[in-house]
């Protein structure tokens, strides 16, 4: 069932609710009463199986188990085995993805075996509105190289005719974090390989928003985060992926003791292991990455097609009430109207974006901003209903009309915006 111009008022949302394939879903969850969250691209509500399990973990796994529980609860073992399961959510074989340190890390790491696998080629290739933290640790890595690279960042629409021969890796972000504009992933890998570049892939804001099929668009790496859309816990750790035909090329600039060839021999010289384990290097954190696996499960029972579909017609419902309602008060769409083009989320322009943000806040629809000036909702389908949105479309032309973001308080910004 999608979303037409029948969804016009708050009655029909509900039934739309009451008809939704995901509806039950939302009981899976803690969610406060009274609070819309449209957040769930930033951080992802929480399960409800996730503190009994953490509970179970730290009081008998850890309490009782003790040291015990590296071999008994097979704590040695999470990293490849929700790696293994996470796999299955973005189109990739069994001992391709491996879950281990944060998003940023995993991307420094991957990188730098990238640039080691092409020693012709000296540039990195990426968009110049990539998540600027990506950014950030590509130009890091390229100082701390020497100077022997450069990262080249260029316009979207320029990306596949800058490809040639001295690119060495590509590295986009799969959805954009400002306009949740998705990229063709399919064809640009292609366009990639087609002149010897590695492709690596940022899914950060794809995975549990969009289906992502990485072995079908022949994917060399991506990297990924735990605690959007996949409901991992603030700071949840992140994953990466190698494809197979990689793996024993690839190097870790990290060689920590998890990625060598026998941890527990403790031989003075790295050997590093086989596969995607060489791409460990500290102890895992054993009970952030318990808390992302119950999530994982949860995701596991949940048809990905039927997701993505319901959060098209969230975020079309969303698009179509703010033109209804909000056209003349000072706020515009950006990024793509056509759902097929975007991710779960979609962004607003207002002039005090921040301020408006604040004020739904502070009438509990959560939302975030984006520097300069945008208002994003996030629309995770396993828990956000149509009347969500319906309503916290009403609640931001109260806000509009009223002026009530321009409180004296909401022009100091909050570290976290």
């Amino acid at each position: 069932m999608g979303v037409d111009n029948r969804c016009v008022d708050r009655q029909t949302c509900l039934s739309f609710d009451r008809q939704d394939p995901l509806a039950s879903l939302r009981d899976e969850f803690t969610l406060p009463e009274g609070v819309i969250y449209l957040d769930g691209n930033s951080l992802g509500a929480l399960p409800r199986l996730t503190l009994p399990r953490l509970n179970e973990v730290i009081g008998q796994e850890w309490g009782t188990g003790l040291i015990r529980s590296w071999n008994a609860a097979h704590w040695m073992e999470a990293p490849a085995r929700i790696g293994d399961k996470i796999a299955r959510l973005i189109g990739a074989k069994p001992g391709e993805v491996i879950v281990a340190d944060s998003t940023s890390v995993n991307l420094f790491k991957l990188l730098a075996g990238a640039l080691r696998v092409q020693p012709g080629r000296h540039f990195i290739l990426t968009e110049a509105s990539n998540f600027p933290t990506d950014l950030y640790i590509a130009h890091g890595l390229v100082d701390l190289l020497g100077g022997n690279h450069v990262v080249r960042a260029v316009e979207r629409a320029a990306i596949e005719q800058s490809l040639d021969g001295s690119v060495a890796v590509l590295m986009l972000t799969h959805v954009d974090y400002a306009t949740g504009e998705v990229h063709d992933m399919r064809r640009i890998t292609a366009a990639a390989q087609k002149v010897g570049a590695l492709m690596l892939w940022d899914l950060s804001h794809s995975a549990g928003a969009v289906p992502i099929d990485l072995n079908a668009a022949q994917v060399d790496l991506a990297i990924g985060c735990g605690y959007k859309y996949l409901n991992g816990g603030p700071g949840a750790p992140a994953y990466l992926f190698v494809a197979r035909g990689l793996q024993d090329a690839m190097l870790s600039p990290l060689s920590g003791w998890m990625g060598h060839a026998t941890p527990f021999a403790f031989e003075p010289e790295y050997r590093p292991a086989s596969g995607i384990t060489r791409q460990l290097a500290g102890s895992p954190p054993i009970l952030s990455m318990l808390a992302l696996e119950v999530a994982i499960d949860l995701w596991l029972r949940v048809d990905q097609n039927e997701a993505r579909r319901k959060s098209m017609a969230l975020g079309d419902l969303f698009i179509q009430q703010v033109d209804e309602t909000c056209r003349d008060l000072g706020v515009e769409v950006v990024g793509p109207r056509e759902a097929t083009q975007r991710g779960s989320q979609v962004s607003l322009r207002h002039k005090d974006g921040y301020r408006v943000m604040r004020a739904l806040i502070d009438r509990g629809i959560i939302g975030d901003f984006r520097t300069p000036d945008l208002i994003r909702f996030g629309f995770a389908a396993l828990y956000t209903r149509y009347v969500d949105v319906f309503d916290a479309v009403r609640g931001l032309r109260e806000v509009l009309i009223s002026r009530a973001w321009d409180r004296p308080e909401y022009q100091t910004r909050l570290a976290v915006t």
